[in-house]
């Protein structure tokens, strides 16, 4: 059986990240040079290699009870420390969107709002604006009056823009949002049917 083929019908947890993601979670050989340098990693309850062992091991119900993916910055410190060219920030944004599929709910509120607010914005006016975040951030949490204080000064000094900057391109931008939607539906409708 090829890889491709394997990999396709592999119902594990590194299975479904190798199809997320295009990479595999087992060339991780545990050396923590990841966690070392991870700039977050005080923060988090898991370091990357921590993360990435649980995801060897299939671990999924610690991985998605666990606040560690949602701490991830993204920065790719992992990534570029890794001597092993593993990856660990594209698996740990895999798995995010990994659980992100099984149970939206499985993302912290605050999280999945802020993530809600800036796609809006870029897809309102195919780039950011931040006014425009910060304002539907807001509404999506309650969070009304946190942080309120600090808006006076960034609008004077040039970083709170009350209105948007649209860009030339929004409706091409808007079309790869339809796309990515329409896909996302298609790749829906799949899993159901594959557990149905």
């Amino acid at each position: 059986m090829s890889d491709h083929a394997s990999n396709h019908h592999d119902p594990s947890l590194a299975g479904e990240l190798k199809r997320t993601t295009g990479l595999n979670v087992a060339t991780c050989y545990q050396c923590g040079k990841c966690t070392a340098g991870c700039p977050m990693s005080g923060e988090m309850p898991l370091g990357p290699h921590q993360m990435l062992r649980l995801m060897q091991l299939d671990e999924r119900e610690k991985l998605f009870a666990e606040a560690s993916p949602w701490l991830c910055l993204t920065c790719e410190t992992c990534t570029s420390r890794c001597p092993n060219e593993v990856d660990p920030a594209r698996l740990i944004d895999g798995l995010r969107e990994i659980i992100f599929r099984a149970d939206p709910a499985n993302a912290p509120r605050r999280i999945r709002a802020f993530h809600q607010a800036f796609l809006q914005q870029i897809k309102s006016h195919g780039r950011l604006f931040d006014f425009g975040l910060v304002f539907d951030y807001k509404l999506r949490t309650g969070a009304l009056f946190d942080d309120v204080l600090s808006a006076p000064g960034m609008y004077l000094r040039g970083k709170l823009a009350l209105t948007p900057c649209n860009i030339e391109g929004r409706d091409e931008v808007r079309g790869i949002f339809e796309a990515c939607e329409k896909h996302a539906a298609a790749e829906q409708a799949k899993e159901k049917e594959a557990h149905s």
